[in-house]
């Protein structure tokens, strides 16, 4: 009886050299800048910055193998200072004796400050070799002082030229899936539950072979082991982020077909719907402004509902939103605010006119405060046309109408009353 390998697939058909890794030309093909490194005989400490399942553990081993150093690796989820300070301890004293250490922190991002601060007089001295693993991006989550002592290298999720050579790789290895078959209507859905990641896709396939062994794996069985496709949209991660400047880019261009995959790529990775609701109004003001005033009202009544229902039903507020928004006309002249606070800033001291004062006591009205106002429902067509900027802001003019949607009719009344605006005395 042949017992079966008791490793995951994706163990069992690692590379075996830097040159079987798939999917990073930019690194490691002919004139890729590791390849470049390593036949100069010159390789810094380096952070992997990439997606999960594109190959940043594997290629750490294998510089390891091809520098000839001891591999020596540490995960920041599950290890503290303490047990760090011991590996580097180790790697010392390898070192006086001729043998130096590659030491790989997995999930380095998960470091705090101290941490990656304990890590520095090593990197810098030689100690140790540091090759870091990362899927955010190391600006935000790597400190500056870590950060210049390192090249950043970025992984890519692997293409499907990729993830079709590990098909092959786990058909035709020794430690393979023998027999390995997959149905035409298969591979498109095995690929793209893959997400680019080729881990994710060697279980998948792993789990799709045992099931339908010795028949051709079929799409249905794809579906059935992807179960739910894994998206690499998180909370916090900078997957949140550009996820969720996408979904605003695609509103403000107008392209509601776009708006929507990303309004569904944020609520189906778990995004809280308040912070989508929130972005919406905000952008309701900041991008449709005054071409669609009632688009702002559309937005925060959907802002109530989804606090009120939550999801799963809060898609159709949101959704109804996001339509509204991305085929709105766009106007960003609400931000006229920051021209009056750039005046405000240059004159934080403009005299108020007097006749726009308030005078609540006989001194005040003595004074002048008051005198000369004009209350513009008692004037011909409810305007009196008196300017009320301070004396050094007159002529100055922070909205200026756009040309679409409502804000053509703003641009004629206030044409209207430019006309009919009074010189002040």
């Amino acid at each position: 009886m042949v017992v079966p390998n008791p490793l995951p697939l994706p163990e069992r058909i690692r590379p075996a050299t830097l040159e079987e890794v798939v999917g990073q030309p930019q690194l490691l093909g002919p004139t890729g800048i590791l390849t470049r490194l390593l036949a100069a005989g010159h390789l810094p400490s380096v952070l992997l910055w990439g997606p999960p399942g594109c190959g940043k553990t594997t290629m750490a081993r294998l510089l390891a193998e091809r520098l000839n150093l001891r591999f020596t690796p540490f995960s920041a989820v599950l290890g503290g200072v303490p047990e760090l300070r011991k590996l580097i301890d180790e790697a010392a004293k390898c070192a006086a004796l001729g043998q130096r250490t590659l030491l790989f922190i997995d999930e380095i991002h998960r470091f705090n400050k101290a941490q990656q601060d304990a890590l520095l007089p090593h990197v810098e001295a030689g100690t140790v070799l540091l090759v870091g693993a990362t899927t955010e991006n190391p600006s935000f989550s790597v400190n500056r002082a870590l950060l210049s002592r390192c090249r950043v290298f970025q992984l890519i999720g692997l293409d499907a030229a990729a993830l079709d050579a590990l098909i092959t790789r786990a058909a035709t290895h020794a430690d393979g899936l023998p027999g390995l078959c997959i149905a035409d209507n298969a591979r498109d859905p095995l690929l793209r539950f893959s997400a680019g990641d080729g881990r994710r896709l060697l279980v998948m396939l792993e789990g799709a072979w045992a099931l339908c062994r010795p028949d051709p794996i079929d799409a249905a069985t794809i579906a059935q082991v992807a179960a739910s496709p894994v998206s690499d949209h998180d909370s916090d991660g900078e997957q949140h982020y550009d996820v969720a400047s996408a979904f605003i880019k695609s509103m403000r261009a107008s392209d509601v077909q776009a708006a929507l995959y990303y309004l569904a790529r944020q609520v189906e990775a778990g995004e809280d719907p308040r912070f989508i609701a929130r972005r919406i109004v905000i952008f309701a003001s900041e991008d449709v402004g005054l071409a669609d005033p009632q688009v702002l009202s559309t937005c925060t009544a959907a802002m109530t509902a989804v606090e009120h229902i939550g999801l799963p039903e809060a898609v159709y507020p949101l959704t109804q939103a996001t339509i509204a928004c991305a085929t709105a006309p766009k106007s960003n002249t609400t931000k006229s605010y920051f021209k009056a606070a750039e005046a405000v800033r240059a004159h934080p001291g403009a005299t108020v006119p007097l006749f726009l004062r308030n005078a609540p006591t006989q001194l005040m009205a003595e004074l002048g405060y008051k005198q000369g106002y004009v209350y513009d429902h008692d004037a011909p067509d409810h305007y009196a046309g008196q300017q009320c900027l301070p004396d050094v802001l007159l002529g100055q003019h922070f909205y200026v109408p756009g040309e679409f949607g409502f804000e053509k009719d703003i641009a004629k009344r206030l044409a209207w009353w430019e006309a009919r605006r009074k010189p002040r005395a």
